[in-house]
């Protein structure tokens, strides 16, 4: 359920408001850090789920930039 949550939070990103990936890496491979340290329930989770949560964000975005670039060219 995370997993849908990160990718259409991540697609809006790519779709409307940035398409630097070096912007996008920056700020979701440093949320996954963050949730080391931060004391709430939702922050734990295994490494497995970490790069999972990685690479959903990496899809979604992707095809937000794809949408974002179709959009564009209309």
């Amino acid at each position: 359920m995370w997993s849908v949550g990160h990718f259409c939070q991540w697609f809006v990103v790519g779709r409307f408001i940035i398409t630097n990936w070096y912007l996008f890496l920056i700020l979701s491979i440093g949320w996954e850090l963050l949730e080391l340290v931060l004391p709430y329930e939702f922050a734990k989770e295994t490494w497995d789920n970490k790069i999972a949560d990685i690479i959903v964000n990496c899809c979604g975005f992707y095809l937000g930039i794809l949408f974002n670039q179709d959009s564009n060219s209309t």
